[in-house]
């Protein structure tokens, strides 16, 4: 069945549609907050960025999904979930206007970041709880389409809610005042979410519990065990091994040029201020353009060639778009490399994504992905590192652009190495044409 036959599908769900609806409302209004976030710590007329600055605010923005996120499950599993979505919608709406308060004080500093970060970390418990709670809303034989379809329309939602942030920065004005507003807009947005929560019963969302949960901190220390065990596992299985080890790679690449992005649209292709965001949300959304594009030609292409075949020649067009695209530090053609790094990162993600579910034993893959989610935005974080110390505030290196080239091509010639026979367990698990 299609997207939007699985979609129609699910929809005829009341509790179904109240869940969804929750998710639409909050992720909307997370776009509408990143793009306010982003707009100030990035685009601010009163500030130079440095690509110092712009580490650390990504930081702020993904280290509770490393940090936060693997430990969520294990109160999600002990408190109702749809006081859970209610509760933690109101303390990110709490959090939202504290920082458009800030901000319209003026006072930007480690209070403003630490607000933001207390309001992305309590984000992962809301997040965890409508993976959790899917499938109380939804029948067992309908549970996969709900889960290929939730997802990809919250990053939707997401993607709207930040389209949404920018139009009010062009009614506020690209000052305090402007971002102000955008961070209040949010926390209504987040209040909202939290009132569609209550259309759910309070216990109709679960957690069944059919005997006493183990105690929090027994239960905390087998996180971190499994997380080991996960990452022992994955180092068993050569094919799960290999896609993450590229994930890693490709997103270390991909942070670097997102910083570097962000500093030759603030410092070098304009001024700033809201003609700099302006032009930056034009290369964000070729970027989200080419995801789409590679969500939609990555199952194409994978019935017609290896998974192996498929990321090798991704990676490759992401070193010819860096080279071609990237290398002119030319702003009219800057989102073309944009949209050829989105359909990379689709398309070596969905591929990835599907190697590691058919090579890892089903027993370990909820400890796998753990490690796979933190894997993800580490890979991001340490990129904005080594780019603090690396790009220039102009954005405009040469030598950077030609190593995530080189980066790219280096991993595309891996794949096109003959794969090794792997173990016993391996060659049981594994799918035939990979």
């Amino acid at each position: 069945m299609s997207f939007h036959g699985d979609l129609r599908e699910v929809l005829r769900g009341p509790r179904f549609r109240r869940l969804f609806g929750t998710r639409l409302v909050s992720q909307f209004s997370d776009g509408v907050y990143q793009a306010g976030l982003a707009g100030y710590v990035f685009f601010s007329p009163e500030q130079h960025t440095t690509a110092g600055a712009v580490a650390a605010a990504f930081a702020v923005l993904l280290l509770p999904f490393s940090i936060v996120g693997p430990f969520a499950g294990v109160f999600i599993d002990r408190w109702a979930r749809r006081q859970v979505l209610l509760l933690s919608s109101l303390v990110k709406a709490g959090f939202a206007a504290a920082t458009a308060g800030l901000v319209a004080v003026g006072s930007d500093g480690a209070p403003f970041l630490l607000a933001a970060l207390l309001l992305l970390s309590v984000n992962r418990f809301f997040l965890a709880a409508l993976s959790a709670a899917l499938p109380h809303v939804v029948s067992r034989d309908r549970l996969v389409m709900a889960n290929a379809v939730t997802p990809t329309c919250g990053t939707v939602a997401a993607f709207l809610g930040a389209g949404a942030g920018a139009g009010l920065r062009l009614v506020g004005g690209d000052g305090s005042g402007g971002t102000a507003l955008i961070l209040f807009g949010a926390a209504v947005g987040f209040a909202l979410a939290g009132l569609v929560a209550t259309t759910l019963g309070r216990t109709e969302l679960g957690p069944d519990l059919a005997a006493a949960p183990p105690r929090v901190r027994a239960a905390l220390s087998g996180v971190v065990a499994g997380l080991a065990d996960g990452a022992r596992h994955i180092w068993r299985r050569g094919p799960a091994r290999d896609g993450l080890a590229t994930i890693a790679g490709h997103r270390f690449l991909f942070g670097v040029s997102t910083i570097m992005t962000l500093l030759l649209y603030n410092n070098t292709f304009t001024e700033g201020g809201v003609a700099g965001f302006a032009s930056f949300s034009v290369t964000m959304a070729a970027s989200a353009v080419g995801f789409l594009v590679g969500a939609v030609a990555t199952p194409w292409a994978r019935e017609r060639m290896r998974a192996r075949t498929w990321i090798a020649a991704l990676l490759t067009a992401g070193a010819g778009a860096l080279l071609v695209f990237g290398l002119p530090f030319d702003a009219t053609v800057f989102p073309v490399a944009g949209f050829a790094l989105g359909v990379v990162s689709q398309g070596v993600k969905v591929t990835v994504d599907t190697l590691v579910q058919r090579h890892i034993d089903d027993a370990y893959r909820g400890r796998v992905f753990s490690v796979y989610d933190m894997l993800f935005n580490a890979a991001f974080v340490a990129a904005a590192a080594v780019a603090a110390l690396t790009v220039p505030p102009s954005g405009v290196s040469v030598p950077v652009v030609l190593a995530m080239a080189v980066g790219y091509g280096g991993m595309a010639l891996c794949w096109t190495v003959p794969e090794r026979r792997g173990t016993a367990s391996e060659q049981e698990s594994s799918v035939p044409a990979e």
